[in-house]
């Protein structure tokens, strides 16, 4: 059996080595190198430096709406997508005997789109998952194979949530596949009038609103966390938040939002629309991230002073 898969990010990578371990995949298709850090030098995705382990071919399209040619020369019997990023044509669906099949990190029709994680721990849900599905024109619609759910604790960021859906995912995808080859396997259409949609995060989501409330901002820290990061502005220059905590209180009724109502030697407190931020790990603008109490010890202890505001 011929296998494609398609992927980009690293939730896909596990997903890529379990399906290759099983069912060999002769072509992977992923995102082209892209620019990354300060320097903007190109950078090949999670995907692609996992193929290149296994020794599988690579074809980076840039549109795979127009660049798709390669992937039917391939002839394959199953596509397998996780996490790639670019919506796929109808020639390419519709090409292979067995329905394409996508590994999407949420429970749809919940968070259909490309931050379904981010999302789920910006809103503050207790619980995500993975969905297994057959794949159609319009995104995440299809009719889901299997799902599999998990809780979301206060620890996890999207880079814990990640790993722990990538696994899963890979496990459920494996268990699948016998049922889905041989068609013994039966396909439930997801409820329309359910869905959500989790749609790619944009540059001015990453600046934090302490006007929310400071379990929103703890959230909202948590989503950003390891990439892009969250941030707020000090003094017209970035200071990104690593790490935060949420504390429930009625103090500092009189206090604006953002404003820093109290600043020690190893604690920093900023009042949000509701409670208090506290800011546990920081990086600010040419530095190294640093937790609060190294932080104050040095720069920060000029630059978070009491009563400053965050803008």
């Amino acid at each position: 059996m011929k296998t494609v898969f398609m992927g980009t990010m690293d939730f896909a990578v596990p997903i890529l080595q379990g399906l290759h371990e099983k069912y060999p995949v002769g072509l992977v298709v992923t995102q082209p190198d892209r620019p990354s850090g300060r320097k903007q030098e190109l950078k090949p995705s999670a995907v692609k430096l996992a193929a290149k382990q296994l020794g599988i071919a690579l074809f980076q399209p840039e549109r795979i709406r127009t660049d798709y040619q390669t992937i039917l020369d391939e002839k394959p019997d199953l596509i397998v997508v996780a996490a790639y990023g670019q919506m796929i044509p109808d020639i390419v669906l519709d090409y292979p005997k067995i329905r394409p099949l996508n590994v999407h990190a949420s429970l749809l029709p919940k968070y259909r789109g490309g931050s379904p994680m981010q999302r789920a721990i910006m809103n503050g849900d207790l619980t995500t998952g993975v969905t297994v599905m057959f794949m159609a024109s319009k995104m995440d619609s299809g009719p889901i194979l299997g799902q599999r759910e998990i809780p979301i604790l206060e620890p996890d960021d999207v880079g814990t949530m990640e790993t722990k859906l990538a696994l899963i995912g890979k496990e459920l995808l494996v268990e699948l596949l016998p049922f889905v080859i041989s068609g013994d396997i039966r396909a439930k259409d997801q409820d329309e009038s359910r869905v959500t949609f989790a749609y790619n995060i944009k540059p001015k989501e990453e600046k934090v609103d302490f006007s929310q409330g400071a379990r929103s901002v703890f959230n909202h820290v948590r989503a950003f966390h390891p990439r892009p990061l969250a941030y707020t502005l000090v003094d017209g220059k970035k200071l990104k938040l690593y790490e935060t905590e949420a504390i429930d209180t009625d103090m500092y009724p009189e206090s604006k939002n953002g404003e820093i109502v109290y600043s020690g030697k190893d604690k920093v407190y900023v009042k949000a629309g509701k409670g208090v931020v506290s800011l546990k790990r920081v990086q600010y603008e040419g530095k190294k991230p640093m937790d609060i109490a190294d932080f104050m010890n040095g720069q920060g202890r000029n630059l978070l002073v009491k009563g400053k505001i965050f803008n």
